[in-house]
């Protein structure tokens, strides 16, 4: 016999433990901030070592991406996302490791059927509409120019 929804509320409230979301947006706000902290730190020793500001704009991204991918590779960046939760989720990191996480994980399928198909599972969505966006904004962006 199924239980009610009363019940059945009761139950999982009993199962499922409350969560501190005062601790949890604590490390949140602090992992998160850390990612912005070395991004800025980034930035201060690209500029400090005479790179052109276009060039610290390229440089800086393809850092952390590297970086978050690393880590998703060594399996540190799971271990930090777990305790941080959003607090990982700062884009560039967060879509470094959507990326190479189904890799990872698909990895023993192949490289083309495992890899190669797999890696954009979660990322794809976010590459299809944020180009479909981009587009859109350089065209209305385009026709308030020409106005």
């Amino acid at each position: 016999m199924l239980p009610d929804n009363k019940k059945y509320s009761e139950m999982v409230k009993k199962a499922s433990p409350p969560s501190p979301k005062l601790k949890d947006f604590i490390w949140a706000f602090c992992v998160g901030g850390a990612i912005c902290v070395l991004g800025q730190l980034l930035i201060e020793l690209y500029t400090s070592l005479g790179m052109e500001e276009t060039k610290v704009k390229m440089a800086v991204p393809v850092t952390l991406i590297f970086l978050a991918a690393l880590l998703t590779g060594i399996g540190v960046f799971d271990k930090i996302a777990r305790r941080a939760g959003a607090g990982t989720l700062v884009p560039i990191t967060g879509f470094a490791n959507a990326v190479v996480s189904p890799a990872i994980e698909f990895k023993n399928e192949g490289f083309i059927l495992g890899v190669g198909a797999k890696m954009f599972t979660i990322a794809g969505p976010v590459i299809v509409y944020g180009t479909i966006a981009s587009v859109i904004y350089g065209i209305i962006y385009w026709i308030v120019k020409m106005i």
